[in-house]
């Protein structure tokens, strides 16, 4: 599980090798797009899609509960919600697994939200933990997060990561820019290489009236 969020100070292939595109269908009743099954270059799998969540989608749930095991029950970072104010202004993005046997599938979480004009932020990134041994849940999250914000005109794609997934995230095309402790725990603030995540095609919704 990985954690990045700009709210944190207050709680093998190239680019051009792009994952095969797959035929537009309908699983778990949702419409799929090619897009959705883009994992990174470097994980393709026809197993797992990724959504940027529009008002009223059936995935809204499942994306909800996730954030709160996670951060609530687990890692015990907020005590009743890990909502806040950001949710009103950002994007919700889910993993789903076409493979779960019950449930609506999420297996993965993330948010993105524009905090400046054109600086864009990604936040409460988490996975399943009977997923988190798949990385190209994290690197699907990661590529859908940043690709679909630069699609809408991002100049600049942050978060802060706690330490042990520096890593993982610089072998993704990120770089660490400042480091800082946030209750205890020693993060990065990190920045995606745009370059490398190429803008998506996806239109940006209109958010939901506060």
């Amino acid at each position: 599980m990985f954690f990045i969020d700009p709210s944190s100070h207050s709680i093998g292939r190239s680019s051009s090798s792009a994952p095969a595109a797959f035929t537009p269908s309908v699983r778990r009743g949702l419409a799929i797009d090619a897009e959705d099954f883009q994992l990174s270059p470097t994980a393709s799998s026809e197993r797992f899609s990724f959504h940027l969540l529009r008002s009223r989608s059936p995935l809204e749930r499942g994306y909800w509960e996730l954030r709160s095991a996670i951060f609530c029950q687990e890692q015990h970072l907020f005590e009743d919600s890990d909502r806040d104010g950001r949710d009103d202004r950002a994007y919700p993005i889910a993993a789903l697994d076409h493979a779960a046997a019950r449930g609506d599938g999420v297996v993965g979480v993330v948010r993105i939200l524009e905090e400046q004009p054109r600086l864009w932020y990604g936040g409460r990134l988490g996975v399943h933990g009977d997923y988190r041994r798949l990385n190209q849940i994290g690197k699907g999250l990661i590529w859908k997060a940043v690709t679909t914000a630069n699609g809408w005109g991002c100049d600049r794609f942050l978060a802060t990561v706690q330490i042990q997934n520096v890593r993982f995230f610089q072998r993704l095309h990120w770089s660490s820019i400042d480091s800082l402790e946030i209750r205890g725990m020693a993060h990065h603030l990190m920045e995606a290489d745009l370059a490398y995540y190429r803008a998506a095609a996806e239109r940006r919704p209109l958010l939901a009236a506060a």
